[in-house]
């Protein structure tokens, strides 16, 4: 008998020591991760788990977006013990990223990202190692003709390999996501490698493959648990240790493209960026404040790469689709085109200011596109005043470019594809305020001089010698596959050559 109550004794005693953890462990978590006096508002948090399941992960930029809704255009979630700020408005971001600009320059120390990038490269680093390769980057691509009218021949040039490679289709469907990506891939190759690489390169389609789920797992469920829980992760399989192995293939590559390069090398004749960094290596030996060495150096290339192909590419993906959804707005741009150019010059920079409404529909694809939905996290260097809340030093904050690109304050049809909202009465582009693809300040896209010039000259061209369609019996689809970047879900499409049509 008395064993008999010794054994419910025990049992009372490790519910009443169960209870009594679970007590603990709530009150625990609500005292260390309670918000701070003057801390923005945002909807309660699960112990532990913070708001992790809050957010749809496969949509999330709208789940922020309707959040703004309910607590305003500053609001903070948190993420496992991690808290973190959403703003949203043009102003609220303008005042951050411009006004405030210093106070959230940094990035956050965030999990994966240092994990796969060493707190190396031009994305995801801060203070001077950022500023100084940063300011490298900008010289030396600028001097190949970076977002510069020595550029255009080169753009136009892998044009006509890439019209060569949708004509072969005869018109029949195909799907043009690996193609547009090594057209526009070959760009930043021709400045980094002093190179292209042909479509049927097997070994650079992987990579280009590689880049696509990149952008993809870094804003998966799976990645966002393995920064909130970094210790139990490490353990766990999944997509975030997958994207380990993939950046680690992407830097395997880079580094063969180094080593050919160091043997070849001529410090007399810079030919791309490569060239010119392993010189600046060798220049900035013993020097107190260098960054310059050849893991910085394979992970500024991944980074160039991620920054100058997959925005763009995405984008050009979004037009296509767009063109053939509405084929009468495809017919007035191509009537410009035949205008202002014809079909037999090739395009040029200079032509934007006769193209208006060429240039309000490529601004209105991007606007719809929303290519970088959240842009990438900010972190404050200090205490921050904003929105009438105080954001602590230290703490991550997402910039919400989604709130602006649909803000029915700002645009007059938001969720409808408009190109009047880039026209004024008479016809003339004009550029809102609210239209920051790129996003603003300090932290401004690296790749914008290059992409806007990418876009204009390839969009030209493609709406120049061709008319896009959907196959027969096919609706065009403008679901999208949320990543880093909002990329079209994979397509097919009918491409018809206009050659001969005037």
């Amino acid at each position: 008998m008395d064993s008999v109550f010794s054994l419910i004794g025990s049992y009372v005693d490790f519910k009443s020591l169960l209870l009594f953890t679970v007590v603990f462990v709530l009150a625990a978590d609500y005292v260390k991760y309670r918000r701070p006096l003057g801390f923005p508002p945002g909807p309660l948090s699960l112990p532990i788990l913070g708001n992790i399941f809050t957010v749809d992960h496969a949509r999330a930029h709208e789940t922020l977006t309707q959040l703004a809704g309910k607590y305003g255009h500053v609001y903070s979630l948190r993420s496992g013990p991690q808290w973190f700020v959403v703003l949203n408005g043009i102003d609220i971001l303008k005042e951050a990223l411009v006004t405030q600009g210093d106070s959230l320059a940094d990035r956050p120390n965030i999990a994966l990202p240092i994990d796969i990038s060493n707190g190396l490269g031009v994305i995801f680093n801060s203070g001077h190692n950022w500023r100084q390769q940063r300011r490298f980057a900008l010289s030396t691509l600028r001097y190949f003709g970076f977002g510069k009218k020595s550029l255009e021949p080169v753009i136009l040039e892998e044009f006509t390999h890439c019209a060569e490679e949708f004509r072969s289709f005869k018109g029949k469907p195909f799907n043009p996501h690996l193609i547009t990506n090594n057209a526009v891939s070959n760009i930043i190759c021709s400045l980094v490698f002093g190179r292209r690489f042909e479509y049927n390169d097997e070994k650079f389609r992987k990579l280009l493959q590689y880049f696509d789920k990149i952008v993809q797992i870094q804003a998966s469920l799976s990645a966002q648990l393995y920064n909130a829980f970094t210790a139990l992760m490490r353990y766990v399989p999944g997509p975030h240790q997958t994207i380990k192995q993939i950046c680690k293939d992407v830097k395997d590559f880079i580094r063969e493209e180094l080593n050919e390069h160091k043997q070849t090398l001529d410090p007399s004749e810079r030919r791309d960026y490569i060239d010119c960094y392993l010189n600046e290596i060798e220049m900035s030996k013993g020097q107190d404040d260098n960054t310059f060495d050849e893991e910085n150096l394979i992970m500024c290339v991944m980074d160039l790469f991620v920054a100058g192909s997959e925005t763009t590419s995405s984008t050009l993906r979004w037009a296509f689709l767009y063109m053939a959804k509405y084929p009468e707005i495809q017919g007035k741009v191509q009537a410009e085109i035949d205008k202002v150019i014809g079909q037999s010059r090739q395009p040029s920079m200079e032509d934007r200011v006769n193209l208006p409404y060429t240039e309000a529909v490529l601004h209105e694809i991007q606007r719809m596109g929303n290519i970088v939905p959240l842009s990438l996290p900010h972190s404050t260097t200090r205490d921050v005043q904003l929105g009438g809340y105080t954001i602590p030093k230290g703490i991550m904050v997402f910039t919400n470019l989604t709130s602006v690109m649909f803000d029915k304050n700002e645009w007059e049809t938001p969720f409808t594809f408009n190109p009047g909202h880039f026209l004024n009465e008479e016809g003339k582009f004009v550029k809102p305020s609210a239209f920051i693809p790129f996003s603003a300040g300090k932290r401004l896209c690296l790749g914008e001089n290059l992409a806007k010039m990418e876009l204009f000259l390839f969009f030209i061209s493609f709406m120049q010698h061709f008319t896009f369609s959907m196959p027969a019996g096919v609706k065009p689809s403008m679901e999208y596959r949320f990543g880093i970047t909002l990329a079209p879900k994979d397509y097919e499409i009918c491409v018809t050559s206009r050659v001969g049509e005037q």
